[in-house]
């Protein structure tokens, strides 16, 4: 007789079947119509996947959503009148139409099909039209926050259930008012582990677990509304349901943006209902006094602790296993938690349980729980039955077991485990179960997208291209320092006060434990690298803001080596609270604290002669913003250096080449170009036992490449100035060692042009953007048998905005400064403020006090919130200072446009390339380069649009003050700056 259990339950618990009712809307097909980079950012971050599974176990749903994936609108509208989808999830900048087009377009198919937008910034989530915001029925913004999508997800299914299980078992609904993209971004998914959290911590008291699971399904639906005709619509509809009130204190009403609607609806819902719990969150401090006599909370949107605040209004105001091998008489003869205790209890069981367990599955059964199908299957009983001797059987298991750990270990992250851990098979692990952080992950990204395609590029092969063995300490480990050494943050503390703080402080011990056991099975030079959750972000990458630090790994004694990488970590988590990370989140789209994760990783090169380093690092680019020798701006652009890749970033000098003409060197047109242009120093790693410095890790150091003429690198790859015939000759002959590696980009020794190209579509095809990539090589005996390291990936921002931006006639008659190698696009006007540095003073042999005099003017204008125009000569934020201003992003956060002139003084190649540069152009600054009277080789001006700053112009204008070398001017009226991100042109009018 077959007993069905579901109808005997609910004969003793008659809610049974009301519970089990609810929540019969489950999102489980959601189609995704983005880049692969973007659906890798939402669906693979470490914290995202473990707290899906967790929320749907805990929620007993049968399985979690299938995302379906797309990179066209064509395919998504195709997909969508044939197959049934729950939800719809979309960016705005898709290939051939932006989201809102899609949404209107999907709506015509489905009009009750839920279609959300997930931007990267407030510029890219509002509307061409209102026309086309009726096809989207809410907009967020990813900011980094892994719980976002579950957000979405249960926001989603609540609005649907709602009505039903409002009816069935009175289950509750908290409104949540917000009309801001970013702040609903912030605090939905805080409101949802809220939510969770407390229920859970009742339901923890209930009888046992099926009523917990039951439970579960009837906690709080949260619906949200943005204005104040639909958050009295779902007050009045849901009233007898509505658990609590939280509400913004500035959205629409009636038509208009009003700073008390949040107020007056607080009030309309105090005045029916007196007893719900209200909270008003507000970046307005003033309406903290309206709250008083609504019996509400008050929290500011901006404050440091807020999570913990919203934690205590919601607790104050609403209240897979082991393994276990047995006999088949029961008796336990060995455990396993994991695969690897797995494989080894698979060695040494009796024969006995082997078969036992094989005979019934239970081998494939557990193994097919972790989602290892394809080892599931090949566990399969089936598979065995015919095996003869018990060994032969055994040896196969094992085999097949210990085949799927070494496999799986390439092209994925692995959770480090100390007794596990194997540095010869694991390329890549993380320490802690938190986010790895924008650089990691990008990293991540690339290394399984490189393993995708190895097979199908020879050049991507493993044996060719791969990176450096990487350990990554999670942002939670940065969470516990914090907590437990009692930090906290203060803008009055110098970044020197910050770093002899964390200094002091001490790592968490799970966290210190891990790392002695990660550096008792690593000996090479280490490289300690920070990877903040906003580091590397779509259109916020926070490039270069943090610190590097590098340990030689080289000493005797065990503790020192780990005294030394404990105080690398510290001192990267240390440059969150620096000054220049600081100024830049201020003034970026989201304006939120950082947390960090810390990438660790084996330093690419050999020891020569006492000096660890890279045969070469650079940094590759697929979009080229100066295009010369009829190079096309899609052919991408590279630059390399001889050593550790500090030279590249930081801007000095470096050979720069177009990876598709590797042959067309600008700068070494002739000898005397080849003398000026060419790299003369060089950062190692000082391997020397007295150089291995305990405390500030200051052992990278920076040589003449003349010094090094004897090391494999320079021998192979620099060339040989020899002055008696004044000529450069490609061999290794006495004479000035020019760095021209000519053995890679004229003799094609090496591939290293056709795997920049290879990864450049590669890492523009996977994340839908124009993309820049770190790298190194590793130079073998054989040149032809080096390796190249993938070091990290990162979007460039290159336009790609709705706006439509033209340059007229009348506007370049009007103008007082006309460039035709710009960068951005759009138009500004809120500008009044031009800092400049004077032609007529001008040294470059004192940029130094010329960038300490732009910042005390700059930091004034920061201050008080003033845009300004900054001009100047030579590459910005060099660290070369008689390349340009060496400025550092603090000296300039408030920045609103620059212009870059190269002039007869200095005749420095643009600033791409560099961190600077690239933090520049992620905030959207326009940046002008003007080619001022000077005869550079390779510039393109144009007749029609010749480049030009008018220096009379600027005389004319009200003098706010002066220093020796810069001024501060300002006009009466805007400036009004068009740039035009097609044609690489720009006005200032």
């Amino acid at each position: 007789m077959k007993i069905d259990s579901r109808k005997m339950i609910s004969d003793f618990d008659p809610h049974f079947k009301v519970f089990h009712e609810l929540m019969a809307f489950k999102v489980q097909e959601i189609l995704l119509v983005s880049s692969l980079y973007d659906a890798f950012i939402l669906e693979e971050d470490g914290s995202l996947a473990t707290r899906l599974i967790e929320e749907y176990h805990g929620l007993n749903l049968s399985k979690a959503p299938r995302i379906t994936r797309v990179s066209s609108p064509a395919e998504a509208l195709e997909l969508i009148e044939h197959q049934p989808f729950d939800m719809v999830i979309t960016m705005p900048y898709l290939n051939g139409m932006n989201g809102f087009d899609l949404g209107l377009a999907i709506k015509t198919i489905r009009p009750q099909l839920p279609v959300i937008l997930v931007a990267h910034d407030t510029r890219s989530s509002l509307p061409p039209t209102n026309e086309c915001a009726q096809g989207i029925d809410k907009v967020y913004l990813w900011c980094c926050e892994a719980d976002l999508l579950l957000a979405i997800i249960k926001n989603v299914e609540d609005c649907v259930n709602v009505d039903a299980d409002t009816q069935q078992a009175m289950v509750r609904v908290i409104i949540y008012v917000e009309d801001s993209p970013t702040y609903r971004s912030l605090f939905l998914p805080l409101i949802y582990q809220e939510v969770v959290r407390q229920t859970q911590a009742v339901l923890d008291e209930s009888l046992n677990e099926r009523h917990r699971l039951l439970r579960m399904r009837a906690r709080p639906r949260i619906l949200m509304a943005e204005n104040y005709e639909d958050a009295i619509d779902l007050f009045e509809r849901y009233r007898p349901y509505v658990f609590g009130i939280i509400s913004d204190a500035r959205f629409g009403k009636a038509g208009k943006i009003d700073s008390q609607a949040g107020v007056a609806f607080l009030k309309h819902v105090r005045w029916q209902e007196p007893d719900i719990p209200l909270l008003l969150l507000s970046s307005e401090a003033e309406n903290r006094d309206f709250t008083e006599d609504l019996q509400a909370v008050f929290i500011d949107k901006n404050s440091p602790v807020v999570r913990d605040e919203v934690h205590d209004f919601f607790l104050h105001c609403l209240g897979f296993g082991d393994f276990v091998f047995t006999m088949a008489d029961g008796k336990v003869v060995g455990r396993a938690s994991n695969l690897h205790e797995f494989e080894n209890k698979l060695k040494t069981i009796p024969g006995e349980s082997l078969r036992y367990h094989l005979e019934r599955n239970h081998l494939s059964n557990w193994v097919m729980a972790r989602a290892e199908v394809i080892l599931a299957r090949r566990l399969h009983r089936d598979y065995y039955m015919d095996l003869g001797e018990e060994q032969q059987v055994r040896d196969e298991l094992v085999q097949r077991v210990s085949h799927l750990r070494h496999q799986r270990q390439r092209g994925v992250v692995v959770n480090f485990n100390g007794d596990d851990y194997d540095p010869h098979v694991m390329d890549f692990v993380k320490i802690g179960n938190g986010s790895m952080g924008g650089k990691a992950r990008g990293l991540a990204f690339m290394w399984a997208c490189l393993q995708s395609v190895a097979s199908e590029i020879p050049l991507l092969s493993f044996e060719r291209v791969t990176i450096p063995k990487t350990c990554v300490i999670t942002a939670d480990g940065f969470e516990s320092f914090l907590a437990e050494n009692n930090l906290y943050y203060s803008k009055e503390m110098a970044d020197e006060k910050v770093a002899d703080i964390f200094l002091d402080a001490t790592l968490p011990a799970w966290l210190s434990e891990d790392l002695r056991a990660f550096l008792e099975k690593v000996t090479l030079p280490l490289s300690v690298r920070s990877s903040s959750l906003l580091e590397d972000a779509q259109f916020k990458p926070y490039a270069g803001l943090y610190s590097t630090y590098f340990v030689a790994n080289n000493n005797s004694d065990f503790e020192v080596r780990l005294g030394q990488l404990e105080s690398a970590v510290k001192l990267v988590y240390a440059s969150t609270w620096f000054e220049s990370p600081k100024a830049f989140s201020k003034h970026s789209v989201l304006g939120r604290d950082d947390s960090m994760a810390v990438i660790i990783q084996q330093l690419v090169g050999a020891d020569y002669n006492g000096f660890w380093y890279p045969a070469l690092s650079g940094v590759g680019q697929s979009h080229n913003y100066y295009p010369v020798m009829k190079m096309e701006a899609d052919d991408g652009i590279a630059h390399i250096a001889l050593g550790v890749g500090k030279t590249v970033v930081e801007g000095e000098k470096s050979l720069w080449f177009s990876p598709k003409q590797p042959k067309r060197l600008v700068q070494f047109s002739s000898v005397e170009d080849i003398l000026a242009n060419s790299q003369r120093q060089f950062y190692a790693l000082d391997m020397r036992p007295d150089a291995c410095l305990t405390t500030h890790l200051s052992n990278l150091v920076l040589r003449n490449i003349q010094d090094a003429e004897n090391d494999l690198p320079v021998t192979m790859l620099a060339s040989t100035y020899v002055p008696d015939e004044h000529r450069v000759r490609d061999a290794c002959v006495p004479g000035v060692k020019v760095m021209t590696f000519a053995q890679l980009l004229k003799y094609s020794n090496y591939p290293l042009p056709e795997i920049l190209v290879e990864l450049l579509t590669l890492g523009k095809s996977a994340m839908g953007s124009d993309v820049e990539i770190e790298f190194a090589v590793g130079l073998g005996e054989d040149i032809s048998k080096s390796i190249f390291y993938f070091l990290q990936i990162r979007p460039m921002v290159t336009g790609g905005e709705i706006a439509d931006v033209k340059i007229t006639d009348d506007d370049i008659d009007h103008a007082f400064c006309i460039s035709t190698h710009s960068l951005g696009h759009g138009k500004i006007n809120t500008i009044l403020n031009i800092i400049y540095v004077d032609p007529a003073t001008f040294d470059p042999a004192n940029t130094r006090l010329i960038a300490h005099e732009i910042g005390i003017i700059a930091r004034k204008l920061a201050a008080t919130e003033e845009p300004f125009l900054l001009v100047g000569p030579g590459r910005w934020g060099s660290a070369d200072p008689w390349l340009g201003i060496p400025v550092q992003w603090s000296d300039i956060a408030g920045v609103g446009a620059i212009i870059e002139i190269n002039n007869e003084t200095i005749k420095g190649e643009p600033s791409q390339g560099s961190h600077f540069f690239q933090n520049i152009t992620s905030l959207g600054i326009p940046y002008m380069t003007i080619y001022d009277g000077a005869s550079v080789q390779g510039t393109s001006v144009t007749e029609d649009c010749p480049d030009h700053i008018d220096w009379q112009w600027f005389k004319g204008q009200s003098l706010v003050s002066e220093g020796v070398y810069v001024k501060h001017i300002q006009v009466a009226e805007p400036l009004v700056i068009k740039c035009d991100g097609k044609s690489s042109k720009a006005v200032i009018i």
